[in-house]
């Protein structure tokens, strides 16, 4: 257990030392705060590493646009991967990695896509904003009416998201209301080799992952 913990802070160093090159005292202060939680938080094996480095690379780029950040932000019950705060405004951003657990993989895709979509749905009502965060090498799957303003969501695409969604995640159900009222509002592409974040809409994200998917 000694050495994991000593590879885990070797590793997440490591990035920290990158993020901080050329920052500021301020910046590298609050990424500093955000190693040392991540680090008690695998003492008690409650993160892994994977996840944690991209959780720190996400969070130097909203420091960077004024946000105060926390990570593993325990909210109603909940834990969510990023909170964000900016003036008045509140962001939650859950990462993907992408992996799928062994029971899963004959239906990788679909166990995916309701994974997705049950974060977007239950996560999004708790901030003004909601975002995912993901890998270059891992495309996200959700249904495309989550990327349209609540209003335009029509009957049978929350019956479609409903029906998804209870595949796998039943206690508690995502509710109707929740998949009323979800929102996407951008998708970070995360790039943990250069320790640089793009953000793009999830409209454009998902044209883009068609074209590639064509089928």
């Amino acid at each position: 257990m000694e050495r994991s913990v000593e590879r885990f802070e070797e590793d997440l160093n490591l990035i920290v030392n990158r993020l901080c090159s050329g920052e500021s005292e301020r910046v590298c202060q609050q990424i500093f705060r955000l190693r040392d939680k991540l680090i008690l938080l695998y003492r008690r094996n409650a993160v892994k590493i994977n996840h944690s480095i991209m959780e720190i690379v996400c969070a130097k780029y909203l420091i960077l646009g004024g946000y105060y950040v926390d990570l593993e932000y325990a909210l109603n019950g909940l834990s969510c991967d990023i909170y964000a705060l900016k003036g008045l405004g509140s962001l939650i951003v859950e990462v993907e990695t992408g992996y799928v657990p062994p029971e899963h993989a004959v239906d990788p895709i679909t166990y995916c896509k309701a994974r997705v979509t049950s974060k977007i749905t239950r996560y999004s009502g708790y901030a003004e904003k909601f975002a995912l965060a993901t890998p270059p090498y891992y495309t996200l799957w959700f249904p495309s009416a989550l990327a349209k303003p609540p209003r335009y969501r029509t009957p049978s695409e929350i019956r479609e998201i409903k029906a998804l969604c209870d595949l796998y995640y039943s206690n508690p159900p995502v509710s109707i209301e929740e998949i009323k009222n979800a929102r996407l509002h951008a998708i970070y592409i995360i790039d943990v080799d250069r320790g640089v974040v793009r953000e793009t809409d999830p409209n454009t994200y998902l044209e883009r992952m068609y074209e590639i998917c064509e089928w």
